[in-house]
């Protein structure tokens, strides 16, 4: 066994102007004799991938290691002749999140290197075609948990629980499925939140391709920065509090996407998610200027943010308000819509009332696991128990 950098997952967007690059690399033992040594496939199509053997979370726990890199960037044209050359340095825990100017060059796919690990050695990390979104941009942001999949982390066994069992054992919530496919089917691109931690990728991903979507970006939470001293960016509350780390993940994607035409966002009322996304389209719709809308979020108990968590919020503001006055200057404001998965015995939401004027862009919708996903669980369930009896 050998240790070499990989990519926990990689997703590339090219807009008009830019490529926008999020990735994550960290250190894999593999086979030396490993047919797919230093190739990684397509994270984005998953045509190919093989649903029948599911793997769990916990397989990939090793991937809370912290590790640097630099890594570098090939673009490359029709012809596959190199257009775009970009060094890039990953923080302390592997990660990437970069805009790239690609004005008026031919870029049909990237080619991905590490530089640093084996000094004079490029190692290549994979081949991607970027996602193109050209306008008029359509765009839906799912949540995952209690959204898509009915899953549990209340408990400690309910943890260990989640880790040692895939995605699929858990009941999925059919009618939001639905919803997003939908979505999907009338051409918006998809992006899926979650805050489970980033070594859930893998499993995550086996789950989408299980029910046929294969081209959506998911973002997770990075655990290991909220036990770092000097980090500050998740800190011990944000593992029960998930409104600042789900806000900032929005940012990120609507950074990536340079404020979509459309834009969808669906969630459930179990957590913060109904004020998450009324908030962002207060900011949206130009109703608040950043310093404003930071300072509201902050009193909220769902964004309870240290001073370096609201100076790395209030940046983010700051860009994507230059991209919102872009998109103004054209006559441009994003049409916003929100499902929310209601609790069974609600008929509306509770919301803060500076939020009222936004409860219009709600639809409430009930969504109980299909009969055949609780009965399949069941199954499952019982099938886990034995086996850990045996």
């Amino acid at each position: 066994m050998i240790e070499r950098p990989t990519l926990v997952h990689f997703l590339a967007i090219q807009t008009n102007d830019y490529i926008h690059i999020k990735c994550l690399i960290s250190l894999k033992k593999i086979q030396p004799h490993d047919q797919h040594f230093g190739l990684v496939p397509h994270l984005g199509s998953g045509l190919e991938k093989d649903t029948k053997n599911h793997q769990s979370p916990i397989q990939a726990l090793k991937l809370l290691s912290r590790d640097s890199f630099q890594v570098k960037v090939v673009g490359l044209n029709s012809e596959k002749n190199p257009t775009l050359e970009k060094v890039i340095e990953s923080d302390s825990y592997g990660a990437i999140n970069i805009r790239i100017n690609t004005k008026n060059q031919d870029i049909q796919s990237l080619q991905v290197f590490e530089e640093s690990f084996q000094p004079g050695v490029e190692l290549l990390l994979g081949n991607f075609i970027p996602l193109t979104i050209k306008d008029p941009k359509k765009v839906i942001i799912c949540d995952f948990d209690k959204t898509l999949v009915d899953t549990k982390y209340s408990t400690t066994k309910e943890v260990y629980t989640s880790l040692t069992r895939p995605i699929h054992y858990f009941p999925t919530v059919t009618e939001s499925v639905e919803i997003l496919k939908n979505y999907i089917k009338h051409g918006y691109h998809p992006f899926i939140l979650s805050a489970s931690p980033h070594f859930y990728e893998g499993a995550m991903r086996d789950w989408l391709y299980k029910n046929s979507i294969y081209t959506a970006g998911i973002f997770l939470k990075d655990y290991r920065q909220i036990f770092s001293i000097l980090e500050e960016s998740l800190t011990p509350k944000d593992l029960k509090i998930q409104g600042l780390y789900k806000l900032n993940h929005l940012l990120d994607i609507l950074m990536m996407t340079e404020i979509p035409s459309e834009l969808v966002l669906m969630g459930d009322n179990f957590e913060s998610d109904p004020v998450i996304y009324l908030c962002l389209a207060k900011f949206l719709h130009n109703e608040m200027d950043p310093w404003k809308f930071c300072h509201f979020l902050n009193g909220h108990e769902a964004f309870k943010m240290n001073k370096k968590q609201m100076t790395r919020l209030l940046n983010k503001l700051y860009k994507l308000s230059g991209d919102l006055k872009k998109a103004q200057s054209k006559g441009m404001q994003p049409l916003i819509k929100i499902f929310i998965r209601k609790k069974v015995s609600e008929d509306q939401i509770d919301i803060p009332s500076e939020l009222e004027s936004k409860r219009k862009l709600v639809k409430l919708y009930q969504a109980l696991p299909s009969e055949v996903a609780l009965e399949e669980s069941k199954k499952l369930t019982k099938k886990w128990s034995q086996n850990l009896r045996e």
